[in-house]
């Protein structure tokens, strides 16, 4: 069977809790279901996922609900990144067994590791599924950045792509530069620089703001698509206005009360996150309302 392209935008779609903390799967389909029409994949259970405020059961669950509920419709790739490689097979393993078009992880996080750790890290991954298996470069929160020269190595293993989340322009061109598979995709992890990485060869935008406004996004993605270059830089501007308003209180946090603006049940957050107080959220839904993407 051939592979799927990645291509487009793909949100880090974010875990319905309820207030107990427990999984919401009522509200994470309901998640879905608003945002598949806009958007050409999904990248669940990793950063904005909760991913790591999950224990291995639960981010198993999560993301059979989430494979369940597209269905096929659009890619998913589930994040199976853990802190140690036993339990990052394990995720990565269940995530093949239940139809995931493929797996991306994180390097383990807290410890520092050399790149022959992280070789043999994701050597493992790769070895135990046939899906294609991406690595997420995110330094400020692995605490492991991931060097092209490490990447060329794993590219040679099967590595099928990238998703770069260091938020530095000049590295996701060196990355582009110097990893020469063919084949090989290159995801820009945030609206914030997609101009610019997309002009420069990325295949999509793994998009936080897309969780909640994957109209927005879907209208950055055509006009990045097309020779519109005055209307790709208003629509990046506007991306990044947008994207700033969520950053008014933890992003996270921000994601689940606009969603909720938006008339879809999301859930709640997961402690030690608290809701978002009334003060901050009424300062958010007012800046959107500015902007004209609230009514």
């Amino acid at each position: 069977m051939k592979e799927k392209k990645f291509t487009g935008v793909i949100p880090p779609v974010i875990t319905a809790f309820d207030e107990k903390g427990e999984f919401n799967e009522v509200a994470q389909r309901e998640i879905i279901k608003f945002l598949t029409p806009n958007v050409d994949g999904f990248y669940p259970v990793g950063t904005y996922g909760s991913g790591p405020l999950m224990d291995l059961s639960e981010r198993k669950r999560v993301a059979e609900v989430i494979v369940d509920e597209v269905n096929g419709r659009v890619p998913v790739i589930v994040h199976v990144g853990a802190i140690t490689t036993a339990q990052t097979v394990s995720l990565a393993e269940h995530a093949q067994s239940i139809g995931a078009d493929a797996v991306g992880a994180i390097p383990p996080y807290y410890y520092r590791y050399t790149d022959d750790d992280l070789f043999a890290h994701y050597k493992a991954v790769l070895d135990a599924v046939k899906i294609p298996v991406f690595v997420y470069n995110n330094p400020g929160l692995s605490n492991n950045p991931l060097s092209p020269q490490l990447l060329n190595r794993l590219a040679a293993e099967g590595l099928a792509g990238l998703k770069d989340s260091a938020f530095e322009t000049t590295q996701f061109y060196s990355f582009l530069n110097e990893i020469q598979s063919p084949g090989f995709n290159f995801i820009i992890g945030t609206e914030a620089i997609a101009a610019s990485a997309v002009h420069a060869g990325a295949d999509a935008i793994i998009s936080g703001l897309a969780n909640v406004w994957p109209e927005l996004m879907r209208e950055f993605w055509e006009a990045l698509q097309s020779d519109s270059g005055r209307k790709a830089g208003a629509l990046q501007l506007k991306v990044f206005k947008a994207r700033s308003i969520l950053k008014y209180a933890a992003t996270l946090v921000v994601c689940y009360e606009v969603l909720k603006m938006r008339g879809i049940d999301a859930g709640f957050p997961r402690r030690p996150y608290l809701p978002l107080d009334q003060k901050t959220r009424g300062k958010i839904e007012q800046a959107f309302k500015e902007m004209e993407l609230l009514k």
